[in-house]
């Protein structure tokens, strides 16, 4: 029994932590950045607001998470987040290909558990802090009202990743909100005048067929949608969650303080959504329909942009700029949407949606507060303009950038730095490197790790694929749209023409238009340059029609070299023509696809980007994959054989397609494919590496896009290794993941390694994209 006295005041529980880095906001940049930080041997106390992880992907508000894949519906490819993002999003897709939103809950949840050097502080919120001078924080406070504790969290640094960054705010970091004119950093599509417009926050809605029919009766506060929503017709009883992405509210409002008001107004709009489909008598299919879901929080989209000593621009965006510290990317479009939102007498494509031809960097210096000086920034509140951050803002991106925050904490703590310090050109490398070898890319960035023993081994493989033939499957299928087989290709002056045959089908005699184009930037994937063009001649019926193309030009060879040679895709480009059929293959390979000429109005895609008026941004083409079980590679001949699948590429420090597939594949008919490495004397070996195909163009939506695998046909599922006596060492079952790593255990000393893969599939070969190993 406690029996307490009467007493004039009595203060919470008080509960002091010490750790080497405080994360605040459990979203996911917080949260890939402090699994990042702890798995680097740090301790991280996480502090969250929220009962669950995840912010805006969580199930609070249902949000899937997205970054440079966009849907699939631009020029980036193989363009999804590396690192723990990737881990958590492939596990999702193993574990929730339907995308429940709960099952994401725990999948975040059980990886920061899992981490021993996390302390976990859910409903717990950030209200106060001490410094110990002008510029530097020594602790913070924040409250638990689920069990009434108040906690000192004290740390040499801390992270804001809160989204409205509490933390930099209390501290008097320095901060923006709104538009930055266009004089101020020459951004054309910046306004010709600041203003403190925002984009809204929005709230979502769920559904569901219940069987029977289900009446509604609105309360009193809902909208009348037909009166107050411009828009209203656009709503349906198809879509729902964030398919609504436009009931968004508050850009005129303080996006911070006047959150609760917002989320009401949005909360009159959806319930006043839902009268109208239910009771207008438009709708006879909302009969059985019954209101599943309402968001109790919404999602945020914009608040403060704290400044750090680089400010990211639409030009580092738009020209793709690279930075001596790049440590992340993104690739999203700039998306700015009108500040009325739901409200707005604009049509739904005045949110505008402008694409760069392929990814940028994000520079390091964007990731730390200018003038508080152990302050790291994360998540939708780094150092980026208003422009810019259209683009930086989405979850993937956030959380890419994230995981550099946490690896550049680690950095800190071991070396007694401050973030800036680490923004030196000799301690960048250093950071750079260690995110790499987690599975982060960082374009124009290549891993290069002395440590690794398989820089100096000698590597063979059973086999390596030679590229012949793409061999037809079913029948011929129209071409309603122009598409290109994209193809790793050898450029230079003494290379051989690449020769190929098709089978296409003509209901009439017609002309086929063929181009060969590659992108005027060598890690790009838009096909903006056309190189040569050839039209061919078709009869009624099948045709066999050989073509040949010379691969001695490419805009980016060194000029006047003749022994010039360059690795880059090109893409045989076949022009719509609908009185044609094509013949496709089944057959799926690492680093090959097709890409078609269509629309995906979802991320302003209409097959073309053509601005108006000059806001700084290109006019070019999109050419996009289709999602699975669609988008199957064309039926093609080789001479010669394609041979850009050598085991060298497991080396070359790229662990996803670029210019090439960097992947060794091995050839379908070889029954037991395996990859050796030798070393002329034994090798003290204590951890093996290995990268797989998860398919890094594949998007892997979290919420209400249902998906055609759990596993991505490319992935290797088993893996045996074997020492020099030709005894297993190791084995990996039913992997699905990424990167792998295998621990020995003990010290394995060994001239030699061979590493056994099993096809994923009839249709798909073996493939590594690469291969470490370090000594004990």
């Amino acid at each position: 029994m406690i029996k307490a006295a009467a007493s004039d005041k009595r203060t919470p529980k008080n509960t002091t932590l010490n750790s080497e880095l405080v994360v605040v906001g459990g979203g996911l940049s917080g949260l890939c950045s402090a699994i990042t930080a702890a798995r680097a041997g740090i301790r991280v106390t996480l502090v969250s607001d929220r009962p669950v992880l995840g912010g805006n992907s969580s199930s609070e508000v249902r949000l899937w998470v997205l970054g440079a894949t966009s849907h699939m519906g631009n020029n980036n490819r193989w363009a999804r987040e590396g690192g723990v993002l990737d881990e958590l999003l492939v596990e999702n897709m193993y574990r929730n290909p339907d995308s429940n939103p709960l099952i994401f809950d725990t999948i975040l949840l059980e990886k920061v558990v899992s981490e021993p050097n996390i302390t976990l502080l859910l409903n717990t919120a950030v209200y106060d802090l001490e410094k110990s001078d002008a510029d530097t924080i020594s602790k913070v406070y924040a409250f638990c009202s689920q069990n009434s504790t108040r906690y000192e969290l004290v740390a040499p640094l801390f992270c804001d990743a809160s989204g409205d960054g509490i933390v930099g705010f209390l501290a008097g970091a320095a901060f923006r909100m709104g538009a930055e004119a266009q004089e101020e950093f020459g951004e054309k599509f910046a306004p010709s005048k600041a203003y403190g417009e925002l984009l809204g926050h929005s709230l979502y809605f769920y559904s569901k067929d219940v069987g029977k029919p289900v009446k509604f009766v609105a309360p009193s506060f809902a909208h009348d949608v037909t009166q107050k929503v411009p828009k209203f017709r656009s709503f349906n009883t198809q879509d729902f969650g964030c398919k609504l992405w436009w009931i968004e509210y508050g850009g005129r409002l303080d996006t911070v303080h006047d959150t609760e008001t917002i989320k009401w107004e949005l909360w009159k709009v959806v319930y006043g959504v839902w009268n109208y489909i239910k009771n207008s008598g438009l709708f006879p299919d909302a009969e059985n329909l019954t209101l599943e879901w309402v968001g109790h929080i919404p999602g945020k989209r914009e608040s403060r942009r704290f400044e750090g000593d680089y400010m990211l621009i639409q030009q580092d965006i738009v020209e793709q700029r690279a930075h001596y510290d790049d440590v992340a990317f993104g690739g999203w479009s700039i998306d700015l949407h009108p500040a009325d939102g739901v409200f707005s007498e604009k049509e739904l494509s005045s949110c505008n949606q402008w694409h760069s031809k392929g990814l940028y960097g994000i520079p390091y210096r964007c990731f730390y507060s200018r003038n508080i000086s152990n302050l790291f920034i994360a998540g939708r509140i780094i150092s980026a303009s208003h422009v810019a951050f259209g683009s930086s803002r989405v979850m993937a991106t956030s959380a890419h950038g994230g995981q550099a925050v946490g690896m550049a904490a680690k950095f800190c703590a071991e070396h007694g730095l401050l973030p800036r310090d680490l923004a030196k050109p000799e301690f960048i490398q250093l950071l750079q490197q260690e995110l790499l070898k987690t599975g982060q890319h960082i374009p124009n960035l290549r891993l290069y790790d002395p440590q690794d023993l398989v820089q100096s081994a000698h590597i063979s493989a059973s086999s390596q694929l030679q590229l012949a033939e793409l061999l037809p499957t079913g029948e011929a299928e129209p071409m309603p749209f122009s598409l290109a087989q994209m193809l790793p290709l050898q450029f230079g002056a003494n290379q051989a023409p690449l020769q190929f045959v098709i089978h296409p089908y003509a209901d009439t005699a017609t002309e086929l238009e063929i181009e060969l184009r590659v992108s005027s930037k060598v890690d790009n994937h838009t096909p903006d340059v056309i190189l040569a063009k050839q039209v061919v001649q078709l009869q009624p019926g099948r045709n066999c029609v050989p073509l040949s193309f010379a691969l001695n030009e490419h805009p980016l060879l060194a000029k006047n070299s003749p022994a010039a040679q360059l690795q880059a895709y090109g893409f045989v480009t076949i022009l719509k023509n609908e009185q044609v059929k094509l013949q496709f293959s089944d057959q799926r390979i690492t680093g090959i696809l097709t890409v078609f000429n269509a629309v995906n109005k979802a991320v302003s895609n209409y097959g073309k980007q053509e601005p108006l008026e000059d806001i700084g941004v290109d006019a070019f083409e999109f050419w996009c994959p289709q999602r699975r079980p669609a988008g199957k590679n064309l039926a093609l001949k080789f001479t010669p054989a394609l041979t850009a699948f050598a085991a060298e590429n497991i080396r070359n420090g790229l662990q996803r397609p670029t210019n090439q597939p960097n992947a060794w594949v091995a050839d379908p008919a070889d029954e037991r494919p395996s990859l050796h490495l030798r070393w002329e004397e034994p090798q003290n070996i204590k951890q093996l590496v290995l990268h797989f195909d998860s398919d890094f163009d594949h998007p892997m939506e979290t919420v209400l896009m249902a998906h055609p695998e759990n596993e991505m046909p490319f992935c290797v599922k088993r893996v045996r290794v074997w020492n020099d006596q030709e005894e297993l060492v190791a084995e990996i079952l039913g992997n699905h993941q990424s990167q792998r790593r295998i621990d020995f255990g003990v010290v394995l000393s060994t001239r030699s390694l061979r590493i056994e893969v099993e096809h994923p599939s009839a249709l798909v070969p073996a493939a590594l994209l690469e291969v470490r190993c370090y000594g004990g």
